[in-house]
């Protein structure tokens, strides 16, 4: 019977998720994504014949592989996010030094190779994390319908750079303390984890469209409060004039070219004044359309949720029960409309 590693069971897991995301119809991936799926399905392949079938060769790719994937985690995430083009340009160009100084260790130092794989994973995952420390107003190319989870995956790809960099230090001890007796399961499952994670992360986050800094604390300022009324009173002059929020495609970034004042303008007053984020402030208006259309007509609920902005059941559902605490079915019976339909 043959043997099939688990590594390359994630690699066709992988690959199936890249098919089907390529199939789609609806929107055209992010390229940058697809590029990180296949790359961790490369990846596990390689982790597979290494050490699953012994294959030394490939030993000489899989850093290079390696020095690839931290890199273009951050540039995809970093798409999700507004920037001047020009700094865009010759930002997305640094981030090829580190496979360049890879190569370099590789000619001239190969025993630093390891080391410098563990530096450069935890450096990509501490910048991950400051690029999403705004929490998902910092995401301001993501419409808001999807803006939560992508935020998630970003937490989630900079937490499975953590525990590989984790792993590949307890194997260099393991090669310390017992000649590498260890390795083979430490490096197999170490890799596998990591590229199922990121490979997940990246899928979830493979149809969203592309820092904003933390808002300051709230202070006395007369003038910073009235700045932040105004502001608030411009978006809610265009949710009630216009029903922008019902934008299915609205993102942070979009909101603010509308109200015209600076994304970050915008989000710190809608934190200060709220208390919540943009994504949150969206959907509470989002959620009162929905209750408005749910207690007025006799649209189902799905239609009612389309109608108000929403793209998916599972976000609609959450911000139904978070604004409300029940869930739209049960609203609905409560204020005088049956169910027609779902």
């Amino acid at each position: 019977m043959l043997f099939l590693p688990l590594p390359f069971v994630v690699a066709l897991f992988l690959l199936a998720l890249l098919a089907a995301l390529l199939r789609g119809r609806d929107e055209r991936p992010n390229p940058v994504f697809v590029a990180l799926i296949a790359l961790c399905a490369l990846q596990s392949v390689m982790v597979g014949l290494r050490w699953g079938y012994g294959v030394t060769g490939v030993g000489y790719l899989m850093p290079v592989l390696a020095a690839c994937l931290p890199p273009l985690v951050y540039v995809g995430f970093r798409s999700l996010v507004h920037r001047d083009e020009a700094v865009h340009r010759l930002g997305t160009s640094v981030h090829a030094v580190p496979l360049a100084y890879i190569l370099v260790l590789m000619v001239f130092a190969p025993r630093l190779i390891d080391g410098a794989l563990v530096a450069l994973f935890v450096g990509y995952a501490l910048a991950l994390l400051a690029l999403g420390r705004a929490g998902p107003d910092a995401l301001d190319e993501v419409r808001f319908d999807s803006v939560a989870g992508a935020h998630r995956a970003l937490r989630i790809a900079a937490g499975a750079l953590l525990v590989a960099a984790a792993f590949d230090l307890v194997i260099l001890a393991d090669f310390e303390w017992s000649i590498g007796v260890n390795v083979a399961a430490l490096a197999g499952n170490a890799n596998v984890l990591m590229l199922l994670f990121i490979g997940w992360a990246a899928m979830a986050t493979s149809r969203v469209r592309a820092t904003v800094a933390p808002a300051p604390a709230p202070g006395p300022d007369p003038a910073l409060a009235a700045a932040d009324r105004d502001v608030l009173a411009r978006i809610e002059a265009l949710f009630s004039e216009q029903h922008l929020y019902r934008d299915e495609n609205l993102t942070l970034s979009r909101l603010a070219r509308r109200a015209g004042v600076p994304a970050r303008t915008l989000s710190g007053a809608v934190n200060r004044l709220t208390g919540g984020n943009v994504s949150q402030f969206v959907n509470s208006h989002r959620i009162a359309e929905a209750c408005r259309l749910l207690a007025e007509t006799d649209l189902s609920v799905t239609q009612a949720m389309y109608q108000a902005g929403f793209q998916t059941k599972s976000n609609f559902n959450r911000e139904f029960l978070r604004i409300t605490g029940l869930s739209p079915v049960a609203w609905r019976q409560g204020h005088g409309k049956e169910e027609s339909g779902s």
